[in-house]
């Protein structure tokens, strides 16, 4: 997952080049995705500052944020809700812990119910 990037400084040092054959360096995301069996992942319900809807969101994923977008793909679509992925965080809409826990198990996750 990418460090948000909070002030200028973290942006590097050029911002703009008179230039015409300056090129910016691309950034590698090398990063790797853990196995399944190694992802701690906590599973909890949401409601503030969501007008009383209920989401249940998932956290502690690491690895590419691509990686996260299609586990989000996979539970939204088991589950047959929306959600969301953001911030290195899977929303689901609605209250589906367990769905999520037993879905999450089965492909070899570690997972436990954090919160009330």
């Amino acid at each position: 997952m990418k460090a948000k990037k909070n002030s200028l400084s973290d942006l590097g040092a050029i911002m703009y080049s008179t230039n015409p054959d300056f090129e910016f360096e691309k950034e590698i995301d090398d990063t790797v995705t853990p196995p399944q069996n190694q992802q701690d992942l906590r599973i909890m319900l949401d409601k503030k500052n969501r007008g009383g809807k209920a989401v249940t969101l998932i956290t502690g994923f690491k690895g590419r944020s691509e990686d996260l977008d299609v586990l989000g793909k996979m539970l939204k679509t088991k589950c047959g809700v929306g959600g969301s992925v953001k911030d290195g965080e899977i929303m689901i809409q609605g209250d589906v812990r367990d769905k999520v826990m037993a879905i999450l198990q089965k492909d070899g996750f570690k997972v436990k119910k954090a919160g009330g």
